[in-house]
């Protein structure tokens, strides 16, 4: 009897490995929706993993429904979270090197941070990432521009003497250096103080433009093209550990299906940048394009404001600023 107990056992086991049941689970936090090409990325490589077919699934959990967006960084590095989509720049209060990732004049367009994305200076924020027990599955650089309701903003001239929400802080230091007055605000935020005058201008992401319908408050836009001055690096991140202790068929599935992933979340951020720019021409909102006189101007001024700023505060900062600037 007890042979027969422990032979029926074996097969059950046998069974649900075959079946799936006992497939190792990896844990997916953002805090975005599942309509934002963000997830659509995660849930991408989660689809292609589960369709190798190698006993691994991805579990994503979006919504900040797990960790809150600025806290997924810290549980990510020391194996409580296995993946995340992330704004590495919201970890750059752990390592300042990551700044740079957020910082003006750095990225022009997406092709661009393409090549950033590839290139020696990124290998060196890998290096500090492994640091952390920390790897990157996912390269992506999402775009931003400018919009307001005095005038069309393309070179720094025109911020001078606006009341302006800027993302992030090197961008706040840059348009202080244009002589815009700075009003610090979560994205969420902008659409009323543009509404009561306490805004005249706004610098955000192609996204949330949209999502927030700021075309309702705005008398031009200017979406990221050619050129563009806002590109924040937001990729696909993994706990290392946690992929060094996965099958070499498992890491093969997860390698392949980030591969594709990568592809798709560059030509998406384009199309994003694209359909806002449809999205203020259609409400009637003027739209302006920024050059690469523009984008040089700007760049000028990040020299003498945003710049030595990063390199003061971050140790071997003007080395991997550098490296950031020699990509072409």
């Amino acid at each position: 009897m007890t042979y027969v107990r422990t032979a029926f056992a074996a097969v059950l086991a046998t069974t649900l490995l075959a079946s799936g049941a006992f497939a190792q689970t990896l844990k997916l936090s953002h805090q975005w929706s599942e309509g934002d090409v963000r997830h659509k990325v995660a849930q991408m490589v989660a689809d292609e993993v589960a369709a190798a077919d190698v006993d691994l699934e991805i579990q994503i959990f979006p919504n900040q429904t797990l960790f809150k967006a600025r806290e997924q960084y810290t549980p990510l590095s020391r194996g409580q979270l296995d993946m995340t989509v992330l704004p590495l720049s919201y970890a750059g209060g752990q390592q300042p090197a990551y700044n740079l990732t957020l910082m003006p004049g750095l990225v022009k367009n997406h092709d661009h941070g393409d090549r950033l994305s590839n290139s020696p200076f990124m290998e060196e924020i890998q290096k500090i990432m492994a640091g952390d027990d920390v790897m990157v599955l996912v390269h992506g650089y999402l775009a931003g521009g400018f919009g307001s309701n005095k005038g069309c903003i393309t070179a720094p001239e025109d911020v001078a003497g606006l009341s302006i929400r800027a993302a992030g802080k090197s961008f706040e230091q840059m348009l202080a250096g244009a002589g815009a007055s700075i009003s610090s605000m979560a994205s969420s935020e902008i659409y009323p103080a543009l509404q009561t005058g306490v805004l005249d201008a706004a610098n955000t992401s192609s996204e949330s433009f949209v999502s927030y319908r700021l075309y309702e408050q705005l008398s031009c836009y200017t979406p990221a093209g050619d050129y563009a001055l806002w590109f924040m690096y937001q990729p696909l991140l993994m706990n290392k550990t946690t992929f060094d202790n996965l099958t070499p068929e498992q890491q093969e599935a997860l390698t392949t299906a980030a591969a594709n992933a990568e592809d798709f979340y560059l030509q998406e951020a384009k199309k994003g940048d694209a359909d806002a720019a449809k999205v203020f021409s259609d409400n009637g909102v003027e739209l302006a394009e920024m050059s690469e006189a523009d984008f040089n101007a700007w760049r000028e001024l990040a020299k003498t404001t945003s710049y030595p700023a990063f390199v003061e505060e971050t140790p071997d900062g003007q080395r991997l600023l550098d490296m950031a600037l020699s990509v072409e």
